[in-house]
Parts: structure tokens; sequence; C-alpha cells
């Protein structure tokens, strides 16, 4: 029989890729969203549901307990509204939890952030034990939630599966991060101001991440773990602009001209050493590979 997949925030850029994949296995593609999906990003045969998953009355009217995985990519996006997005990213999260608590679902994955490390030095590592303060409230909420997933774990066996995610690029991302606005900037020839790209980061290609969910999806050893993913190879995020300026041969990054924020991490990656053990998951596509994806993408959409 088809598979039946709740993915909470399937019209954003990580739900859309997971989407596709999960239709491409003939399974059936359950939406949850603030919001209609975007003409890019809408998919025939996913059935699209809207509803703020923060208000429990709703969900409860929207969705069944007649799931085989839920994922959960829900989360309000601009984190600088405090409790709009302690109420979506926790609040949310606890909501469905709730919900399924009784179902006979096989897996609830959490997506949640590196940011619930706080300042832990890199590279990170998961400790369930281990939690660290956070500095922002977008941590704190992913961080609470979290906590709260594996108590329900311990308590009832509820077959949760957390994922911290560092930095995932690739096709059909909104181009408001540091990869899409350096492909934009440079596919235009402009000048754009940057910081001076000294920060270290982790970046992973969607194609990698979706594998890797499917991975803990099918998987029961996955159960009430925390994974880090993340390509496990880091690098200067100056160095990411000069590979994109290499590729296409245009741009003119102005280093120095962003201050560093107060609270600026300068060194944020993880030891991936617990999900290639356990599950045998690692990177696939390289950095350089998954740059000229991307490029090409946003090349085809935006440029030409």
């Amino acid at each position: 029989m088809s598979k039946k997949i709740l993915i909470t925030g399937g019209t954003g850029f990580i739900g859309y890729h997971l989407a596709k994949k999960c239709l491409s296995y003939g399974w059936s593609v359950t939406s949850i969203s603030s919001k209609k999906p975007s003409k890019h990003r809408r998919l025939k045969n996913v059935n699209y549901l809207i509803c703020d998953i923060a208000n429990k009355k709703n969900l409860q009217k929207k969705i069944n307990q007649n799931f085989n995985y839920v994922v959960n990519l829900a989360g309000y996006v601009d984190h600088s509204k405090r409790q709009k997005t302690l109420k979506s990213h926790y609040n949310g999260c606890k909501n469905l939890a709730i919900i399924f608590k009784g179902s006979k679902i096989k897996k609830f994955i959490q997506i949640g952030s590196c940011i619930e490390y706080g300042k832990q030095k890199s590279p990170q590592k998961e400790d369930e034990n281990i939690f660290n303060k956070t500095y922002s409230v977008y941590g704190k909420a992913k961080l609470m939630s979290t906590r709260f997933l594996l108590n329900l774990y311990k308590e009832s066996n509820f077959p949760v599966t957390i994922l911290r995610l560092y930095l995932v690029y690739g096709t059909h991302q909104d181009p408001n991060r540091i990869i899409p606005i350096t492909i934009m900037n440079s596919l235009k020839n402009n000048e754009f101001e940057c910081s001076k790209g000294t920060q270290i980061r982790d970046f992973l290609y969607i194609d990698d991440l979706i594998s890797a969910i499917i991975k803990v999806l099918k998987s029961k050893k996955s159960i009430g773990e925390i994974f880090n993913i993340g390509s496990g190879k880091p690098i200067m995020i100056r160095n990411i602009i000069y590979k994109i300026h290499k590729i296409i041969k245009s741009g003119k990054p102005l280093f120095g001209k962003i201050k560093f924020r107060r609270d600026e991490i300068m060194k944020l990656y993880p030891n991936t050493s617990k999900i290639k053990k356990i599950l045998s998951w690692k990177q696939k596509i390289n950095i350089n590979v998954g740059l000229k994806k991307t490029i090409a993408f946003y090349k085809k959409k935006y440029v030409q």
C-alpha cells in the first residue's frame, strides 16, 4: 500500500523538494502551510491544506491521524517577532505531537537547527543530555521542541527523530540567503556588499538533505535520536563567494562593507560521525557540483 506522509511547511524550499521525492515513490503527500504554494513550488498530486499549526483547534479539524510519517518543517520565517516565532516553532510542534501521540505513525521527524547548540564550539556534537543556553528566540523555540519531543519518546515511545540542520542550499530556494544572493548579484554583474566573509560554515546541497530525511523515515534505529545534518566539510564564507564568482565570471563582492552582528558565531559546523555510523549516510554532492546545479537554476529562472 502507498505510504502517507504529512509535511508541515510543505510549500517551503525543503518541503517542496521532500514532497517531490515522496511523490516519485508513489506516496500520498499532504502539505500544511499558512500560505498557498508559490507557482514555482506547486506540485501536482499534493494535497495542500492551509492552516496555522499553532492553532490547535483548527489543526485538529484539518488533519486526521491516518499518516505513516510526519515531517515538521513549519515555522514563522521572520524571527524578529518573538511571540509569533515561539508560537509557530514550539506551540505548533507541540500541537502536532499531541495530535499524533495516540496514532500509529511510524516516524515523526522534527526539523531542528544547529542554533540549538548556542555557542558550543564547533565541530558540534549531538548530546541530548547537554542543553546549552541559546542566543535567539528561534533557537530557544527549537530547543524547547527538542526537549518536549524527547520527553514524549521516553514517556510513551513516541517515534521521533530530531534533525539539526546546518546551511542547506540548492534549486528553488528563495533568493534571500547567502548563496542565492551571491548568485543573483553575480549573474547581473552587480556590486554587492558583504561582511569580511571570515565566518566558517557548513553547506549541504538540498538533494543530500532529502536523502537523509528519507533514510531516517525508513529506519527504526533513528527513533529517539538527534542527528546533525551537514556536509561535515566546513568552508569560509569568503571562499563560497569566490567559488560562485569563478563559475559565473562576473559580479563584484565588496568585502567588509557589512559589519558582523554583535552575536556573530564565527565557526559553526557539525560533527557528522553519528549519522554516518548509525544510518550510513553522508554527503554525496560536493560544493562545486552543488553550486553549478544551483547557478544553472537561477540563471534559467531569473536571468534569461
